[in-house]
């Protein structure tokens, strides 16, 4: 009996939504391994994301770029380019010029891959860029077009359920620490100087929380000199506030107070998401409305957490000055580390594996069978996965700096 010819692919990869420390590197495994596996197969990147997708912008992998795909893992960034684009928000893909008044965005993606001749698609971005992934691949095939869909789980929160590990958060919570490391330096410039480490992370408080442990572990290691005002103490961590615990201001500003006056500096860790209802409340009083992103989110820059945490927080401890660093987009555009590529590549390896299978879905060690590394069904894949304030890091994190735990509480998306 002839055997049945091998299916001739073409394979096309796009990076979406913001930058982690994971995209670039992902791109050279993927390259890597399927110039292993398909030598001769075509390979395409669309560029800018969704947005090349939909107009049709692409970059052919040439063979020099086979050859040297794996420097690819030795940069930040993507190269081939991010945006954020929700296929299904018709609307908003009009205003941006992206279809036509009147079309599908789906329906123009799904033509464009199938004019491109794709049979295997690789998404590599956070939920939002995988569950577009999945609204595609489920239009695509009620349209008796076969095309498997693969997604890497990218962003820096750490908050995908059912993932337990999702791609670069392990770098951005080193590259966060490294920041702070040259950051805390400030308190040295004023007297009662309270520094306010604003870290990324809309629902989740892992960043933040894994940053602060990172830097911590970082610290310890350093020697001081007492006599001169420059003791761990000075440049420890005094509260560390995320979106999944509450806090009592009273009693953090009479131990926060007592910390200014024992020190002459304060050292807030705050999540970017921690006080969003509170800052939105407020923004409604006063008749404001905050802008929102195409998938609804508030867009957190517009509205700055962090100043607006430390205005609050500069009376309760009494400071002469204030500052606020932001470390997202120093520690999000970072090239990862050993760690994560350790990891990248794994995740790479299952994804190429699954594709040629006809397997969809999103690569991950899936929490829910065992933390087995599989293709997670695409209807599973929620973002907004809480910090576990249970585990047993954090609760020593807490306790280390003095910060009492306070009451759990449910993060609304």
């Amino acid at each position: 009996m002839a055997k049945t010819p091998a299916k001739k692919h073409k394979i096309a990869l796009l990076t979406a939504g913001g930058l982690a420390p994971c995209l670039s590197a992902s791109v050279g495994f993927l390259i890597a391994d399927y110039s292993k596996k398909l030598p001769k197969a075509e390979i395409i990147g669309y560029r800018n994301g969704y947005m090349g997708l939909l107009k049709g912008w692409s970059v052919k992998v040439t063979a020099k770029t086979r050859k040297d795909a794996l420097i690819l893992t030795q940069h930040g960034g993507s190269p081939i380019g991010n945006s954020r684009v929700k296929l299904t928000n018709v609307k908003d893909c009009v205003k941006r010029g992206l279809v036509k008044d009147g079309e599908n965005p789906l329906h123009v993606a799904a033509e464009q891959l199938v004019k491109d001749g794709i049979t295997i698609l690789h998404t590599i971005g956070g939920d939002d860029t995988n569950t577009t992934a999945a609204d595609l691949a489920a239009y695509l095939a009620s349209n008796n077009y076969n095309l498997t869909v693969v997604g890497l789980p990218k962003t820096i929160d750490n908050d995908v359920i059912p993932i337990r590990q999702t791609l670069g958060a392990v770098t951005a919570a080193e590259q966060g620490a490294i920041f702070w490391e040259n950051s805390v330096n400030e308190q040295s410039t004023s007297p009662r100087m309270l520094l306010i480490h604003e870290v990324m992370g809309r629902n989740c408080g892992w960043l933040t929380a894994a940053t602060a442990d990172t830097y911590r572990k970082r610290l310890k290691k350093l020697k001081f000199v007492p006599d001169f005002n420059l003791s761990m103490a000075h440049k420890d961590i005094d509260a560390v506030y995320v979106p999944e615990v509450s806090v009592d201001l009273e009693a953090e500003a009479k131990r926060l107070s007592a910390l200014m006056d024992k020190k002459d500096c304060v050292s807030i860790f705050l999540s970017e998401g921690a006080g969003i209802e509170d800052i939105v409340a407020e923004m409604r009083a006063r008749g404001e409305e905050p802008e929102r992103d195409a998938f609804g989110h508030v867009k957190i820059d517009k509205i700055n957490p962090g100043a607006w945490f430390a205005k609050r927080f500069a009376d309760m401890v009494k400071a002469e000055k204030v500052l606020v660093q932001k470390s997202g987009y120093f520690a999000r555009s970072a090239k990862a580390n050993k760690d994560d590529l350790a990891l990248i590549k794994m995740m790479c390896a299952e994804a190429v594996k699954s594709a040629l299978k006809g397997v969809s879905g999103v690569i991950g060690h899936d929490e829910e069978q065992k933390g087995k590394l599989r293709a997670i069904e695409f209807p599973r894949i929620k973002g907004g996965k809480a910090l576990d304030v249970k585990q047993k890091w954090f609760g020593q994190l807490l306790k280390d700096i003095g910060q009492p735990m306070g009451k759990t509480q449910e993060v609304k998306h």
